[in-house]
């Protein structure tokens, strides 16, 4: 019996057309890096750029960081007399939404701010719930003695966040 040699792989014959052949190494296949884009790479890198940046950013900027979240409240309004009657009364009655507390509480009625209510509000417990008023106008009935004129007639609830670095108006009306 006669036996047969083993083959050594030998390179395979490529057609290239109008009877040119070119021939593969099947070891080279595996071991040549020619058919890595270079493109590919620069994409990689950039992204990995791009992320690294928007990670470093957010700690340099601080945006992880929690933030006061603005209290949702309704207001009434409650007018008695007119300005040019020299008699307007405005009461504020918190109608519903989050309770406030009165440190973070400012009320502009006629120009000038009233920035501690002490206990004005109704209940004097440091906190404004719903139901809680208080009055500011020309009378003697007010709590908060104000003078409106028709240049100065706006009343306006502002709440400020306990770090002082955010406010909003939450509610504002006109004196009529």
């Amino acid at each position: 019996m006669r036996q047969k040699k083993a083959r050594i792989a030998e390179p395979l014959p490529l057609p290239l057309g109008a009877g040119t052949t070119q021939t593969m190494n099947i070891k080279n296949l595996f071991t040549d890096d020619d058919a890595v884009s270079p493109v590919i790479g620069v994409i990689l890198m950039v992204a990995i750029t791009v992320i690294l940046a928007a990670v470093i950013g957010a700690f340099v900027l601080d945006l992880g960081s929690s933030t006061s979240k603005t209290p949702q409240a309704s207001f009434e309004f409650d007018q008695t007399g007119t300005i040019s009657g020299s008699d307007a009364d405005v009461e504020v009655v918190h109608e519903s939404g989050d309770t406030l507390q009165e440190g973070n509480i400012q009320v502009t009625a006629a120009g000038s701010t009233t920035k501690s209510l002490d206990s004005s509000w109704a209940g004097g417990d440091g906190e404004i719930n719903s139901g809680d008023s208080v009055i500011f106008g020309q009378t003697s009935s007010a709590d908060h003695s104000t003078s409106y004129t028709t240049s100065k007639n706006k009343v306006k609830i502002v709440w400020t966040s306990d770090s002082g670095d955010s406010s909003s108006v939450l509610q504002s009306y006109t004196v009529k």
